[in-house]
């Protein structure tokens, strides 16, 4: 990962929306159609999201070169630019994406309508029912020799199926054969070909039946119509699956409402969204949407940051506090100084990177593209080879069998799958990634963090709150742990001290009542002396209260134990008595010790790097159970400690709060930022913890080996689907009691392939992390 670009040649990245991509193998037509354009250095194209991000040297490409060289290859291509939550979008098209291209609200041609689907539908029944009743009945069989004839029985069945395949199968045709004649076939070219094939048999069975041996005069009507239907089918629920593979990024999208009440010379006005300005001040009543980023300048209440961060409980706001944009305000009402409109704020940013991290290509999909380039022409050739050896070698008649498996093998394939096995389940992942609040900047980083072996973590504001809190009080016998408290903090309020701060803030969140301290006083390197409603209050280190002369005995216990823990104890004394200790510390926060607990039961190695000293940052590791801990280490001597934690096998991940820990973020494999991804933490990482919870961190690496196992599974159910069915559709088991499969139920089986490999990476949408 980089923080910022190192290596000097700047590029220039251009999103295009593709029209009429059916499988994996138009990919690949794509993206060497996009590579063959000069200038341009990476072309990714999506499947899953009809997508593609070209990266070129500025000033070498423009759109129209790579639109035009889109529409070359056969397809369709316009520009996307990012839709901004809350701003209207016309013609928004898939996920996040707004297309500037006129009309591309209305259905694309590579899709299916429920319309044409039903059309299909209601004209293939009655042709399977023609052709299988007059089997199945006898009687009818007779009737229609009798009283009809063949000829008109056929006709009726050549009709229908002729509208069904140039009506509303006719797509398998405008894009297949184009594509086949390019010398590019893909998957509506596998459906061209068998239900041309069957349907050109068929006619000519029909209507020039003498042309045929005796006996081999069979239609194939309601096989092509059949195909056509059920493949219009699959192409409908699989369009509908994947609609719901997308549907985080949809949701964070309408979080933003369409408008917002602007305080007009102190008036409240209804307004769009993206007629705001930075500047303008909001009204933002209970229970409304927050509409844009800002800062609260009157009122208090509680927000549901949730659907940003994945944290259940409110946060509290006050006059100061930032608000984001699609959270939702609690009971108090709120006035809001926006400060962050569109594309700026953190929800745009967060869809934006969502979005192209979905869109990204994965090591693992490389098999995948290496098997497509060559897979629809492979089985139009097993295809051929099928119909010549039936042809040959069938049983009679041959010509029948000879076409009905050469049909079978051209429908069954399906290199759909295969492109979808990949970018689906990143698609699906990275949406519930985002429910999660986990954000990865690089999609890559979900392969990488699977193979993560090694975990190390900054200690202050990453382990721990990162501000010193009251952690440990003791009191001396007959005096009161609250006194204790209202004295230190009177003394700490006139103290620019961390630590004196941190006792005000016990205080005050006690609910105690702090009094004022007079002739205050402070002596460098020991402590600090003020007088308290007429007592003498001394706070210090033990050589303060030797100096002073008072006797901390008492104590030395309680000193030994809070220096072990890597605490350093501070002393309280009223009137020359020691009155208690206490110690003021950098918490670890709650999170911590569950997620380094999991982490350990993975089998990772966890570790630890800080600046802190040595005495402390042990303690700290002690009490989380971490054995490696990098101590005493300057900023800059962070990236070296994460190589020498490197294992020898595997990859390292290093968690940290994204500002200070940059130069160990670059250095690992993987660079996690915990916190509230509001500012440099979302430009630094590979992977943005939305909320300060480390439970997260192995949240992420559990969802990326989720998302890895589930590709594994799609590629080995689309590879296996296919090296299995096509030999059998070739009529592998017809030696095994004359076993051949239908072109009907090659068909159905195809569908199916690309149904089950969308609905199983439907299934991350279901993780739930463990800690």
């Amino acid at each position: 990962m980089s923080i910022t670009p190192s290596d000097a040649t700047p590029k220039l990245g251009i999103n295009l929306k593709i029209e009429g991509m059916s499988c994996a193998s138009c990919v690949s037509h794509v993206e060497k159609a996009l590579l063959g354009v000069p200038g341009v250095v990476s072309a990714n194209v999506n499947l899953a999201r009809e997508s593609a991000r070209v990266v070129a040297a500025p000033g070498t490409v423009t759109v129209d070169d790579l639109t035009k060289a889109v529409e070359k290859a056969g397809y369709e291509a316009w520009p996307e630019t990012p839709a901004v939550p809350g701003h209207t979008q016309p013609g928004l098209a898939h996920h996040n994406m707004a297309s500037t291209r006129p009309g591309a609200d209305h259905m694309h041609h590579g899709r299916t309508s429920p319309n044409r689907l039903i059309l299909a539908a209601a004209l293939t029944i009655p042709v399977m029912l023609m052709a299988m009743l007059p089997d199945m009945v006898p009687a009818l069989d007779t009737f229609i020799h009798a009283h009809i004839g063949i000829f008109p029985w056929r006709l009726v069945e050549a009709v229908l199926t002729t509208i069904v395949l140039f009506g509303p199968g006719r797509v398998f045709f405008t894009t297949g054969i184009p594509a086949l004649l390019r010398g590019a076939p893909e998957m509506n070219s596998l459906v061209a070909l068998g239900t041309a094939a069957a349907w050109t048999y068929s006619m000519v069975a029909t209507f020039l039946p003498q042309v045929f041996p005796e006996g081999t005069a069979n239609v194939y009507f309601e096989a092509a119509a059949v195909i056509s239907t059920l493949v219009l089918l699959g192409r409908w629920l699989e369009a509908r699956a994947r609609g719901e593979a997308g549907s985080a990024i949809e949701h964070l999208l309408r979080l933003a409402p369409d408008t917002a009440t602007v305080l007009r010379d102190g008036a409240p006005v209804s307004v769009k969204l993206d007629t705001i300005v930075p500047g303008d001040v909001l009204l933002v009543r209970p229970g409304d949407r927050v509409p844009l980023d800002g800062e609260v300048i009157e009122g208090a209440s509680r927000v549901d940051e949730s659907m940003l961060t994945g944290e259940s409980q409110p946060v509290s706001k006050a006059v100061g506090a930032e608000v984001y944009g699609g959270t939702v305000n609690g009971n108090g009402s709120l006035t809001v100084r926006v400060t962050k409109t569109g594309a700026d704020t953190v929800l745009a940013r967060i869809v934006h990177m969502v979005g192209e991290a979905q869109g990204a290509k994965l090591p693992v999909q490389a098999l995948a593209d290496k098997v497509t380039g060559w897979f629809v022409p492979a089985v139009i050739g097993v295809a051929v080879l099928t119909f010549v050896l039936w042809l040959s070698f069938g049983p009679h008649p041959a010509i029948a069998y000879a076409l009905v498996n050469m049909v079978a093998v051209l429908i069954v394939a399906c290199p759909c799958a295969m492109g979808l096995a990949t970018p689906v389940s990143v698609m699906v992942a990275m949406g519930r990634s985002a429910q999660l609040g986990i954000l990865f900047r690089d999609a890559t980083a979900l392969q990488t963090l699977r193979d993560v072996k090694a975990i190390a973590f900054d200690k202050t504001g990453t382990l721990t709150e990162g501000h010193p809190a009251l952690t440990d009080i003791e009191v001396a016998p007959g005096f009161e742990e609250g006194r204790a408290v209202v004295l230190a903090a009177a003394v700490e309020a006139l103290s620019e001290h961390p630590v004196g701060k941190a006792l005000v803030a016990a205080a005050q969140a006690r609910k105690l009542t702090i009094p004022k301290a007079a002739d205050f006083a402070a002596t460098p390197g020991f402590g600090v002396a003020a007088t308290v409603e007429g007592q003498k209050v001394v706070i210090g280190s033990a050589r303060f209260m030797t100096k002073l002369g008072c006797d901390i005995a008492a104590f030395d216990a309680a000193a030994a134990r809070l220096s072990a823990a890597g605490k350093s104890p501070l002393f309280v004394a009223v009137d020359h008595r020691a009155v208690a200790i206490l110690a003021v510390a950098d918490p670890v926060k709650p999170s911590a010790a569950p997620a380094i607990a999991a982490l350990k039961k993975d089998g990772l190695s966890v570790a630890m790097i800080s600046g802190d000293r040595k005495a402390t940052a042990e303690a700290v590791g002690r009490t989380l159970g971490i054995d490696n801990v990098e101590a005493e280490v300057l900023p800059d001597g962070k990236a070296e400690a994460v190589k020498k934690l490197r294992p020898a096998s595997g990859k390292i991940a290093f968690v940290g709060d994204g500002i200070n820990d940059a130069p160990a973020l670059a250095a690992a494999d993987v660079g996690l930022a915990v916190g509230t991804g509001t500012d440099i933490a979302i430009e630094t990482a590979d992977v943005v913890m939305m909320r300060d919870d480390l439970g997260a961190v192995a949240g992420a690496i559990d969802l990326s080996r989720a998302t890895l196992r589930n590709i594994a599974q799609n590629l080995f159910w689309a590879l296996a689907y296919n090296v299995i069915l096509i030999p059998v559709a070739a009529g592998a088991l017809y030696g095994f009691g004359h076993i051949l499969l239908s072109p009907m139920l090659a068909a159905a089986a195809m569908a199916f392939s690309s149904l089950f490999v969308v609905g199983n990476a439907l299934r991350l949408r279901r993780f739930a992390p463990r800690v």
